[in-house]
């Protein structure tokens, strides 16, 4: 699936002419890759934002440079996390015949059945590497713990079946896992840790220091 990106061609690259770029719901940007010489593009920020949730993370979009089609993928982008939005993105223009190597999220479905016995599922995975033409790169893997029982775990080698990509992982890697609950001896004995570390952080600022009539100063311990 791929969505239409209306872009168009920056010339200025003064930080004023990108704060009036940003101030106007334009977004900086650039394009490089197959076919495509480095350019610097301006997009509309709210558009961006709708062709992602249409084609997804590593969606095919079909960017529209002031009538210049190009296939892409968003490669990159940086974002202000105190206002929560995108200030600058990088497209990869793509050969659709070529195989990209990519990261891709992975989604647990269901509920699992060793959480009933107070398990706790602990994902070790959270997006895996493949490499794939871009027309059959997945949204997302989707991975069953339905039936994940304490100790129960779901490994690379059981999702590589189901999908027609390369996954750039080991068979055995563990994707996600039901852990047994923690025992009161074990909860005891990390707080037991945790308060050892408290004491042993307050010991060492504690450490009282005197000055001689030289100047030098030495610790509490050093003189004792």
């Amino acid at each position: 699936m791929s969505s239409v990106l209306k872009a168009t061609k920056r010339e200025s690259f003064k930080n004023s002419d990108l704060t009036e770029l940003r101030n106007a719901g334009k977004l900086p940007a650039v394009v490089y890759g197959y076919k495509v010489e480095n350019t610097a593009i301006s997009v509309d920020e709210i558009d961006l934002v709708k062709t992602i949730r249409e084609v997804g993370r590593n969606g095919i979009i079909e960017l529209d440079i002031e009538g210049n089609k190009q296939k892409v993928v968003l490669s990159d982008y940086q974002s202000d996390f105190l206002k929560d939005e995108i200030i600058h993105a990088d497209f990869l223009a793509v050969n659709m015949s070529e195989e990209l190597t990519v990261d891709v999220a992975v989604h647990l479905v269901g509920e699992a059945a060793g959480t009933k016995e107070g398990g706790v599922v602990q994902t070790v995975l959270h997006e895996l590497s493949i490499s794939a033409k871009p027309n059959d790169i997945p949204e997302a893997f989707e991975v069953d713990v339905t039936e994940l029982e304490i100790g129960g775990s779901f490994s690379v080698e059981e999702l590589r079946s189901k999908y027609d990509v390369t996954i750039n992982h080991e068979d055995d890697e563990t994707i996600v896992s039901v852990l047994a609950p923690r025992t009161e001896e074990e909860i005891e004995e990390l707080e037991e840790e945790a308060g050892a570390g408290e004491a042993g952080a307050e010991d060492a600022e504690g450490g009282e220091s005197t000055e001689d009539a030289d100047g030098e100063s030495e610790t509490a311990e050093e003189k004792a």
